[in-house]
């Protein structure tokens, strides 16, 4: 802790040096800066969370004191062990995981059911069909109308899979696109969830 602490010190020095030093429209170099110290902060606060974590400060705690749940402090600051091999796991989401989600939504939302199934790992492709695909979002629209809006997705990293959670607005309806990316980019569970999640 002591190490983020003096590393986020000297980006504030470094700061305030250079407005004192820096002509008035150098404003990128002090954003920039500016961007430094907030990673800096953020290190800081990590290594006060991993601290109060040894200690033994429960995630209720944790999440409390940070202004968010117990699971989002988790996803954010926690270092789960992989179960199976006893090693830390990758929390890191894919990068593109977003724009996967929206593809899947579009598809579904314009009937390209194929597009959606190719795109199945072999668990999936094993349990739900093509067809079944097409009978579930046709009972959807049959109960809250067409898609009228999707949102920015949630997404966290949950063991070996990217998981989104998309709210979607409809006619008549709100739900939830839940959607499980594998790193390979094939999708690994597909849920439509009546209301937003939270």
């Amino acid at each position: 802790m002591t190490e983020s602490i003096r590393a986020l010190k000297e980006h504030l020095d470094a700061l305030l040096a250079s407005r004192v030093l820096a002509r008035d429209e150098d404003w990128a170099a002090s954003i920039g800066r500016a961007v430094r110290i907030q990673a800096a902060a953020d290190d800081v606060v990590r290594a006060v969370v991993q601290q109060a974590r040894q200690d033994g400060t429960t995630w209720h705690v944790i999440g409390g004191a940070l202004g968010v749940s117990r699971q989002a402090a988790f996803q954010r600051y926690g270092r789960p062990t992989d179960p199976r091999t006893g090693e830390p796991m990758n929390t890191t989401p894919l990068p593109e995981a977003a724009k996967l989600a929206a593809s899947v939504i579009d598809d579904l939302a314009s009937g390209n059911w194929s597009r959606v199934t190719e795109r199945f790992d072999p668990a999936m492709r094993d349990g739900l069909s093509e067809d079944a695909l097409a009978a579930a979002w046709a009972q959807i629209v049959g109960l809250s109308g067409a898609l009228e809006e999707r949102r920015e997705p949630e997404i966290t990293r949950a063991g070996d899979v990217t998981v989104t959670n998309t709210p979607l607005v409809l006619e008549a309806g709100d739900y939830t696109a839940r959607i499980a990316f594998r790193d390979d980019r094939t999708i690994a569970g597909l849920h439509i969830l009546e209301g937003p999640t939270s």
